[in-house]
């Protein structure tokens, strides 16, 4: 894919005026511009308070003092940056795509991309990484808007290969976030184990303090097959193969077993959560995030 194929002029302009919005406040190691629940170093006057001995005299209100006789301080509110850590699913069944639609791993790129434009044009940090059975090398930190080509060129130069296991690929500490931030992962959510891998690998995450966003990005041939007749089905990534009649009913038990793997996914993250995110990939990036990102709340 070309990094141009990711985000449009038109589109960008729409997500400067759009923020991520996260539960969690993050303390980071260096100010930013996401307003805190803290009070702080700011610039953005919040209240006064009583002055206590050892307050820094620099926000002592003398005007307030000259008027009143009182003693007080200038409170402002504390901006703080937020590290949002993106993972994008490069399994080989990522590579799937139907015929007027873009293949899974370009939508969940372009999505990745969206979520990480605005992180940078708050000023926020942002690390990206590829994930299969591993998670693969990702980029140093990044922030600020310049650093969107550099985001861009990465997730353009992503491939589908190999097999994935999210379980056993955050199952090495090294390679989750190391402060606490918001995570998303942008998958098909295809595993061997279902959601039991899942469950696995979100509650990792989230042990390790992280605010866990999960976009499952399917084709909506995925959703409701169309295929009939005798077909060969060959898995992508294990390479195996089985003979089936695909008549009306088994394709209805299919979809069937895919809107229950799905309500179970769904039912998990709620109780645990987490958001969970369904990114059909005929339906347009911006439908996406205008409409179901902002009505769960995580932009705004």
């Amino acid at each position: 894919m070309k990094p141009e194929e990711l985000l449009g002029a038109q589109w960008t302009s729409q997500l400067d005026r759009l923020t991520l919005s996260t539960a969690r406040r993050v303390r980071g190691t260096r100010q930013g511009r996401r307003r805190s629940r803290e009070l702080g170093a700011s610039l953005e006057f919040a209240d006064y308070r009583e002055y206590s001995p050892g307050d820094d005299v620099r926000r002592f209100d003398w005007s307030v003092y000259g008027r009143t006789g009182r003693k007080v301080v200038r409170q402002y509110l504390d901006e703080q940056e937020l590290q949002v850590t993106l993972y994008v699913d490069c399994s080989q069944s990522m590579d799937f795509a139907d015929e007027s639609s873009p293949s899974k791993l370009l939508h969940a790129s372009r999505l990745a991309a969206s979520i990480g434009y605005m992180t940078l044009a708050a000023y926020d940090r942002l690390g990206v990484y590829r994930i299969g059975e591993r998670v693969g090398e990702g980029l140093p930190l990044l922030r600020g808007r310049p650093a969107v080509h550099r985001l861009l060129n990465f997730l353009a130069a992503s491939e589908a290969k190999g097999r994935g296991d999210l379980a056993e690929a955050f199952a090495e500490r090294s390679r989750l976030p190391k402060l606490p931030g918001m995570t998303w992962i942008f998958s098909d959510c295809w595993t061997e184990r279902g959601e039991e891998e899942m469950e696995e690998a979100l509650a990792r995450l989230q042990a390790a303090r992280q605010e866990v966003v999960l976009v499952q990005v399917v084709t909506r041939g995925e959703i409701q097959p169309k295929l009939r007749g005798d077909l060969k089905l060959i898995d992508a990534e294990l390479g195996t193969s089985k003979e089936a009649a695909l008549t009306g009913r088994l394709v209805e038990a299919y979809e069937r077993e895919f809107a229950a793997y799905r309500g179970r996914l769904a039912e998990y993250c709620a109780r645990r959560g987490i958001a969970y995110i369904l990114a059909p990939t005929d339906v347009p990036i911006r439908e996406t995030v205008l409409g179901t990102l902002r009505e769960q709340g995580l932009v705004r």
